[in-house]
């Protein structure tokens, strides 16, 4: 069995990062296979769930404030002859950024489940102890004249628990904080000599990357997991929606039309004004040459269910885009 405590910086940089799911994807598979037990001082579990609403919110306005100071130098400073093409790319970009919010929020929301899920350890007495007895002493993590009491009270959760438990568990202490944990001016993924009693080659192994951590476990279920994650298929951009959302609007705009060319050859719809009757001709002889002449756009469907077909890809288009569902005017 292994054991792993994620210190709160692991779990926000995660949230933070919509890049890193695959990490929580075999976080998650590992607990499933009862391979892996994550171990959460109170202290972290406190500090995630008061920072989380603060992540969504940070990563929807950096994104945004970002996306527009870039859009507003290239339309002003562009050259003219690349700038369409540019801020065409940046639309697209844009496009994208509620969607980045929302893998925020659902990171957040599956690591909020697996820290309550976790075995969820008190801040006991002793442990409050020995974390003040360092901040006395000035060892790490004190030793950078700060007050890291919530990182001393951590650590010192950890050695608790290699102690209280041990037959037959691995543990492993994981930090994007190397300032204040690891070997200071040395090697970062060393832990700092305050520190070398609860580490060791077998028992207990400290980590900078929770990778490297996972991968100690189950290296074949991460490289997996890894590869799965290659395949994930990107949405597709802002211009290529439009452009199909465009196609399948005249697709069946000009079906319609047929339909009202022979309800008026058959005395069931009056004839438009001249000027507008020719209008649409002219719009009709346009699509004609867009997609290969009339007989390619009656063979573009079937039968019913063809046309149902294409009326439905209309309809989740433009829902994609802001209108509501079955949205079919053309």
């Amino acid at each position: 069995m292994n054991k792993i405590l994620l210190d709160t910086c692991v779990w926000l940089d995660l949230a933070k990062d919509p890049n890193q799911q695959f990490l929580l994807n075999a976080v998650e598979e590992l607990i499933r296979q009862n391979e892996l037990i994550i171990i959460v001082p109170r202290l972290v579990l406190d500090e995630f769930v008061k920072n989380k609403n603060k992540i969504i919110k940070e990563s929807n306005q950096s994104l945004t404030s970002v996306f527009k100071r870039v859009r507003d130098v290239v339309d002003k400073f562009g050259d003219t002859k690349n700038k369409d093409l540019v801020l065409e790319q940046l639309n697209n970009i844009g496009s994208k950024i509620p969607s980045w919010g929302e893998s925020t929020a659902t990171s957040i929301s599956r690591i909020e489940k697996l820290l309550k899920s976790g075995t969820i350890i008190e801040t006991i007495d002793e442990i409050k102890l020995r974390a003040v007895q360092r901040a006395i002493e000035r060892k790490a993590p004190f030793h950078n004249q700060r007050n890291n009491i919530n990182d001393a009270i951590i650590i010192e959760t950890y050695a608790n628990c290699i102690q209280s438990d041990s037959v037959g568990v691995k543990f492993a202490f994981v930090t994007h904080n190397k300032h204040d944990f690891s070997l200071p001016n040395g090697n970062e993924r060393i832990p700092h000599p305050d520190f070398a009693l609860y580490f060791s080659k077998i028992k207990s192994r400290y980590f900078i990357k929770l990778s490297e951590a996972i991968k100690r476990i189950n290296p074949a279920l991460v490289n997996e997991i890894m590869i799965e994650e290659e395949w994930i298929e990107e949405p597709r951009s802002l211009t290529e929606i439009l452009e199909a959302e465009g196609e399948f609007f005249e697709r069946i705009w000009y079906d319609r039309k047929l339909v009202l060319q022979a309800n008026i050859k058959e005395g069931l719809e009056k004839e438009s004004p001249p000027d507008i009757k020719n209008g649409m001709l002219a719009a009709m002889k346009r699509i004609e040459a867009k997609y290969g002449g009339k007989k390619a756009l009656r063979n573009y469907y079937k039968d019913d269910f063809g046309w149902g077909m294409l009326n439905g890809k209309l309809s989740a288009l433009r829902w994609v885009l802001g209108s509501e569902w079955d949205f079919l005017d053309t």
